[in-house]
């Protein structure tokens, strides 16, 4: 759900990879085998405590992996190309595309493309979780604006590199 992932990718982004997108995409999308089950607060290592907290309550809980998975054969899990074909077989929801200057994020009804968030979206942005909410042709469905200003040890933008869209995808 965007309200759930959004606030954690912007933080992650902004903060633990300091604006490196190529360092963020390593991690969630290169570094795992297969795909992610949870999205876990260590991806908030180096954002400021207030942050942390404003996005968690204070709770903390670990990210995991489907790298664990077993096969019915036995052979190793592969990670799949997400297709709409199969992105519907597993129910997935929400897709969330990695660009340069910002996070596509594609309900399952606008299976071809997405509303856009820009990386320097305060990450205490209310999002919302409605699917039509997400259609291509609306602004981005912020429920609520965050805080004008930044927080206090947000880090300094770093100058944008060239790259490859990437995709991580929930269900």
């Amino acid at each position: 759900m965007p309200s759930h992932h959004l606030p954690l990718l912007l933080t992650t982004y902004q903060h633990k990879f300091g604006r490196d997108l190529q360092a963020m995409s390593r991690h969630l999308i290169d570094d795992v085998a297969v795909g992610w089950d949870e999205l876990g607060t260590d991806l908030l290592d180096s954002a400021p405590p207030a942050l942390i907290t404003a996005l968690t309550g204070g709770e903390q809980w670990p990210s995991s992996t489907l790298d664990h998975l077993i096969t019915p054969d036995g052979s190793p899990p592969v990670r799949m190309t997400v297709t709409n074909d199969t992105a519907d077989a597993q129910d997935m929801q929400w897709g969330y595309l990695l660009h340069q200057h910002g996070i596509e994020v594609i309900s399952a009804p606008h299976e071809g493309s997405g509303r856009l968030v820009d990386w320097t979206t305060d990450p205490r942005t209310n999002f919302s979780d409605h699917p039509e909410h997400w259609a291509p042709i609306a602004p981005a469905p912020i429920i609520q604006p965050a805080h004008a200003a930044s927080p206090r040890s947000a880090p300094a933008a770093a100058p944008a590199r060239a790259g490859t869209p990437r995709r991580t995808s929930r269900r």
